[in-house]
């Protein structure tokens, strides 16, 4: 790479709790989701995005685990947008102590845990080499001078000098990282030190690039599907890689970067694995740095749960979704739950919950565009199922094939709304 930094448009933080939005459910009490909504008010804001940069990579973080310390990461991350000035975002949102980065590099990955010779360069914090994140925080490092290329491998490494007890991360990566186990190797562009590997990312959940001006990003916010859980390993193809190339190819479009804010077993109401969407809006979709538009596709892991809930209950979180990222200037695109009989916890009466959730999504309005990924993967011979072609094996999640489809059946059209 020639060296990688960064900067945005700079976002206020809104909160709109229930009491503001006038949201009940139809028994006349306070749904789960705006107190979900509400709590999330009391979290440690997220800083804003640096000026003029735009998101060109992102993974939200949740709980992932046992934090360790003394070792170097290497994390491998596909760029969406390029640009110049990088700089990367470091979370310790789920931390219970501080963790200490002792350096922080960022090159151009050559193959494997590999840098290209002279493009790893020392990331900064304030002028200094390190940084020390606070639990429950989240800090930008300095732009990094130097331009990014669209479509490409970085390698960014972290040296972790002490952490806590608990991790901040993403487990699915679905891309191979690299681990040195012992001391710091950041600075290193050769893969000697880096034997073992994982398939998660820690720490690290945003990279931002400064682009050409007027440009864009999307967030595509949602579950395992969005995630690319069961894509194929080290091909980026999930279907918001699909959606990247194609806005890069597009002259019309000044959306560019592109943001995959996925978690497996995500819901819009409830914590599970991950806070809910409600909870994680603000961090993970209207903090991002140049976000013009969020594809919202959640929903499905709310109507398979037992007991699940009601399509008006599920509406009630949707239009605190719409309502929050309209007040940051943020346009809102549906996409359909889709079909997923045969998965192991489908029933007949949660089909009908998700014919009521589509149908809002398809003729209330109250989205800004809707992606119909419903009719997009659905078996024309029985509308309950996904296409077998489109089909992982497991009736739920995508296969390569179903990823491409879900990115192509996107009008880019759709994602300019003008707010």
């Amino acid at each position: 790479m020639q060296r990688p930094g960064l900067s945005v448009r700079a976002l206020g933080i809104v909160v709109a709790t229930a009491a503001a939005l006038g949201v009940v459910l139809a028994t006349g009490t306070e749904s789960s989701a705006a107190q979900s909504a509400a709590r999330s008010a009391a979290a440690p804001a997220t800083p804003p995005a640096p000026r003029s940069s735009v998101v060109t990579w992102g993974s939200s973080a949740y709980p992932a685990g046992t934090a360790t310390q003394d070792l170097t990461y290497r994390f491998v991350i596909h760029t969406s947008v390029g640009g110049r000035d990088l700089r990367i975002r470091l979370s310790n949102a789920y931390g219970d102590q501080p963790v200490t980065f002792g350096h922080a590099y960022a090159g151009t990955r050559a193959s494997g845990a590999a840098v290209v010779p002279g493009s790893n360069g020392r990331l900064t914090f304030r002028g200094a080499p390190s940084v020390t994140v606070p639990a429950g925080g989240v800090v930008y490092s300095d732009p990094l001078p130097g331009r990014v290329r669209p479509q490409s491998d970085l390698a960014i490494s972290l040296y972790v000098r002490s952490a806590g007890t608990l991790a901040t991360g993403h487990k699915g990566a679905r891309a191979t990282q690299y681990v040195a186990p012992a001391g710091d190797h950041a600075a290193e562009e050769d893969a000697a030190a880096y034997t073992q590997q994982i398939t998660s990312w820690y720490y690290l959940d945003a990279a931002v690039v400064r682009p050409r001006p007027g440009t864009g990003a999307v967030v595509a916010f949602g579950d395992s599907i969005t995630d690319g859980s069961a894509s194929s390993t080290d091909t980026n193809r999930r279907w918001p890689d699909f959606l990247a190339r194609r806005l890069l190819a597009d002259p019309r479009s000044r959306l560019k970067g592109v943001a995959n804010e996925g978690i497996s077993g995500n819901k819009i109401l409830a914590d599970g694995s991950a806070e809910s969407a409600l909870k994680r809006l603000d961090r993970d979709v209207l903090s991002q740095a140049g976000v013009r538009t969020t594809i919202l596709l959640e929903g499905i892991n709310d109507i398979k749960a037992t007991p699940g809930p009601t399509a008006d209950d599920l509406i009630a979180g949707y239009r605190q979704i719409i309502a929050r990222s309209h007040a940051r200037g943020v346009c809102v695109v549906g996409a359909t739950v889709m079909p997923y009989e045969g998965w192991r916890e489908y029933e007949a009466v949660d089909e009908t919950v998700r014919q009521q959730v589509n149908a809002f999504m398809r003729t209330s309005g109250e989205f800004d565009a809707v992606v119909d990924f419903d009719q997009a993967v659905r078996d024309p011979e029985a509308p309950a199922r996904m296409l077998p072609a489109y089909d992982s094996g497991d009736h739920l999640h995508p296969n390569d094939a179903g990823m491409r489809v879900m990115g192509d059946a996107i009008p880019l059209r759709a994602l300019r709304c003008g707010r």
